[in-house]
């Protein structure tokens, strides 16, 4: 007979971009709650070796389809976040793993059958609001760089993606991220759009696990920032709708 107490088997994660500073981030923080599998380019891996880098799982280039098929086969969620995270970075620079690669690991993910993809957007993909108006996540993609262009691309994807196939798919706008928070007298729109590296994980962690529908409405733009008392972006969608519960404020120490 089945042993009706045994403990249900853990989700199976795939992560994408693994060795960078967010990724390093969730999959130390994580890798007791799921079934993980890490992966990225071993350049980008050894690049990072000397900041921490986690022993990767899997070497997986997020331009190459047939590989990103091979890697998700089975996975209940793929968490994408590999690309070129410079705001300076030019089209050629971003045209492989900010264009190509969010396009491929969609197709992927939804020929795989995952049932959850989370994108990482990032608040630069409406950096060109005025400074004085906080974010929201129904305001349209106004970037102010291409880097931003590339996450706004990346949306549309994501919603594309939902709204045509099983996946569920959750695009973060990613804020500041960093251990400590920005100082008093340092950039005060860094400051107010902070994510600390705990909440980053609980982001992660609410955008896989949520409960969503399908169809159009199975995709979802969140923002990501931490607690923080003076926020660039609103937070309350993004509590209300994955179940997000950020900890640690800016202006804790204030």
């Amino acid at each position: 007979m089945p042993d009706d107490t045994a403990a249900p088997p853990r989700r199976r994660v795939v992560v994408t971009g693994a060795a960078g500073r967010i990724g390093r981030t969730v999959s130390s923080a994580l890798a007791d709650r799921w079934e993980l599998v890490r992966t990225d380019r071993p350049d980008a891996a050894r690049a990072a070796g000397a900041d921490g880098t986690p022993d990767l799982d899997l070497d997986l280039d997020v331009t190459d389809l047939d590989a990103c098929r091979a890697a998700f086969a089975g996975a209940d969620a793929v968490v994408h976040l590999a690309a070129d995270p410079s705001p300076d970075a030019t089209f050629d620079d971003l045209l492989a793993p900010n264009l190509v690669g969010p396009y491929a690991v969609a197709r992927a993910a939804a020929e795989a059958g995952v049932r959850r993809l989370v994108l990482a957007s990032s608040l630069h993909a409406v950096s060109a609001l005025p400074r004085s108006v906080q974010r929201r996540v129904d305001d349209q993609p106004r970037p102010a760089n291409l880097y931003g262009a590339t996450k706004a691309w990346s949306e549309a994807v994501g919603a594309m993606t939902a709204a045509t196939t099983a996946t569920s798919v959750v695009a973060l706008r990613i804020g500041y991220f960093h251990a400590d928070p920005p100082p008093a007298d340092g950039d005060l729109q860094e400051r107010t759009a902070w994510l600390s590296p705990r909440d980053a994980a609980e982001l992660v962690r609410a955008a896989v696990e949520a409960d969503l529908p399908t169809g159009v409405d199975g995709f979802v733009v969140a923002n990501g920032t931490s607690a923080n008392r003076h926020a660039v972006a609103e937070l309350g969608h993004t509590r209300r709708t994955l179940g997000y519960a950020p900890v640690d404020d800016a202006w804790a120490d204030a």
